[in-house]
């Protein structure tokens, strides 16, 4: 029995809270006992034509003591218009102008804009948002065109402040204020000027990446010829100064005569086996084995035999 209770109670809460508590307070707003705001909306009570109301504020209201007796019969014979009061955002692409030059140019423009005031917005223009899009990509083609080519590539700055002086007022008439407003891109229309500037900057890289190129190479032909220069002079100075450091070493040498003597013996020798000459050894005391070498036939003398 307990269990069969609580599944009776958590059905009857069930269709107690989520079917009849909604049906309820549905059936209470349709008579308009209460309306809920919500942050960034704004609620339009308009009865025969006529503005009754306008909820601006989030938060719940009794519509009874903000409309009166014609608070249950609003809903039902008028009209309850819910605005969204947030920023929203839009962004025009290339808007056509051309510059002081007669260059085809576009512009694409990024702005900002709100519901200011809600019965403007209702009444005073059929299509708020279409109008403020055609009058800012006017005011963009209108105040923008026949600039110098050079300002209009560098000044956006300036160019977002004219373009949002411009449309402000007509805006703020229809109730959708403009915010912020940015030229984000300036750029060329022309296929053919956009492809001449491209080879004219592919030209200007090549002539400066040649000119890098040769600056450089004359710059390692002035620092191999300076160094060469220097290692001539160098050179010069050592061969020039060999004669006389080989001199003052002789000359020094001379003072003992067994070393020079010895200095000459060994210079001969080394000239001796660095020549083609060809050297016989023989014994000494021999006369015979020289005589029998010098007669030795071969159509040239043989050379002195050196005795060991």
């Amino acid at each position: 029995m307990s269990f069969s209770n609580f599944a009776i109670a958590a059905v009857g809460a069930f269709i107690g809270f989520f079917i009849i508590v909604p049906i309820f307070f549905g059936l209470l707003r349709a008579f308009g006992v209460y309306a809920i705001v919500e942050e960034g909306r704004c609620h339009v009570y308009v009865l025969f034509g006529k503005v009754l109301a306008v909820l601006d504020e989030p938060g719940i209201y009794f519509l009874w003591s903000k409309l009166g007796i014609v608070g249950p019969i609003v809903n039902w014979l008028g009209q309850c218009h819910v605005l969204d009061l947030r920023l929203d955002q839009t962004y025009l692409r290339s808007q056509p102008v051309n510059s002081e030059e007669g260059a085809p140019m576009g512009i694409g423009i990024w702005y900002e804009m709100f519901i200011s005031d809600p019965v403007s917005y209702l009444f005073k223009n059929a299509d708020p948002r279409g109008s403020l899009g055609a009058n800012v990509s006017s005011a963009t083609v209108r105040c923008l065109s026949n600039m110098p080519l050079g300002a209009m590539l560098e000044t956006r700055h300036a160019m977002s402040l004219t373009v949002r002086t411009e449309v402000s007022p007509k805006s703020n008439e229809w109730g959708y204020k403009l915010g912020s407003v940015y030229i984000r891109k300036v750029h060329f229309r022309d296929t053919g000027m956009i492809r001449q500037i491209e080879e004219k900057v592919v030209n200007r890289l090549r002539q400066v990446t040649s000119a890098i190129k040769q600056d450089g190479a004359n710059q390692v032909s002035i620092i191999t010829s300076t160094a060469e220069r220097q290692a001539a002079i160098e050179f010069a100075k050592a061969a020039a100064m060999r004669p006389q450091i080989v001199g003052e070493a002789l000359q020094l040498i001379s003072q003992d005569r067994e070393i020079i003597d010895s200095m000459f013996e060994i210079l001969e020798m080394q000239q001796i086996v660095q020549g083609d000459a060809r050297i016989s050894f023989v014994p000494p005391k021999s006369e015979l084995l020289n005589q029998l070498l010098a007669a030795q036939p071969g159509g040239k003398a043989a050379p002195p035999p050196i005795k060991k």
